[in-house]
């Protein structure tokens, strides 16, 4: 039997990049739509469950993405209100390649490193950063700030953050290059997951600290979040600091994410969200 891989995607157009992946992964075809709600998904995901009943279930499973992060946090809600008890398939949630993303982010950082006891500074505090920060801090970071241009966000994305996984993140403001000189002085980590094309953590803040040991950056936009990273850098030493481009990480991401749908045709009743992808991505870290 075929396994079939229903993408629902929140933008008009599904992504061609997640259809890309999923073929990859050994998925024989992929059923996409677009511009998905959680008021008009419910017939497709009946679609895919009601087609194949018993031990064939485990051959369809259903992919949610889209730019949208909470709106397609909001349909995945939907999807699983949609089963009807063990009639159901398996599910992966990664909007935006955020879960899958912000675990290579983690891993990459924690490569021959030990993030006990450290601070740590997420410029960008977008999905990828929050879901970064709390990989980090379940890794045993001591703290970790994220930052916005704006304390008002950040604080209100920190306060979200302990409702939702009860974990102390600390609201932090990137407004000026002073501003991340004064965040980077003390940390031991810093990661630059800003906009593509933005350099968020110039040089003279990096090579201002005293404490850095580890950089990460997730873009692969000229120019590059962290002045005088290179996209390639795959744990590259300047000046004692080991430092993680967007390709280093990326090309670990595409294993995170290939590992996740092929896992979901292992059984019907998987929903792999930012907490159990990052387990995946633990798994592959370790063999």
């Amino acid at each position: 039997m075929k396994k079939l891989l229903l993408h629902l995607d929140t933008d008009s157009i599904p992504s061609a990049f997640d259809q890309a992946v999923a073929y990859d992964s050994d998925v024989d075809n992929i059923i996409p739509y677009g511009s998905i709600t959680r008021d008009n998904v419910t017939p497709h995901v009946h679609g895919m469950i009601f087609t194949r009943g018993g031990k064939n279930l485990k051959n369809s499973a259903i992919f949610i993405g889209g730019s949208n992060v909470p709106a397609s946090e909001l349909v995945g809600d939907a999807v699983k209100k949609a089963f009807f008890g063990p009639v159901r398939v398996s599910v992966m949630l990664d909007p935006n390649g955020s879960n899958t993303t912000a675990a290579a982010i983690a891993r990459k950082v924690i490569t021959n490193y030990d993030v006990t006891d450290k601070k740590v500074v997420i410029i960008g505090s977008g999905p990828v950063g929050q879901r970064t920060a709390l990989f980090l801090l379940k890794e045993g970071a001591k703290k970790v700030i994220i930052t916005s241009r704006d304390i008002t966000r950040s604080t209100k994305i920190t306060t979200q953050m302990k409702q939702a996984y009860d974990v102390e993140v600390t609201p932090g403001e990137a407004r000026s290059d002073e501003a991340v000189i004064n965040l980077l002085k003390d940390a031991h980590v810093g990661i630059g997951c800003g906009p593509a094309g933005v350099c968020v953590i110039p040089k003279l803040a990096w090579a201002a600290s005293e404490t850095l040991e580890v950089i990460a950056d997730v873009n692969a936009v000229p120019p590059h979040g962290v002045e005088e990273l290179e996209v390639m850098d795959d744990g590259i030493k300047r000046q004692g600091i080991r430092f993680y481009g967007a390709i280093a990480i990326g090309n670990f991401k595409m294993k995170v994410h290939r590992a996740a749908i092929a896992s979901l045709y292992e059984r019907n009743d998987l929903f792999l969200d930012e907490t159990t992808i990052y387990g995946i991505a633990c798994k592959i870290d370790s063999q």
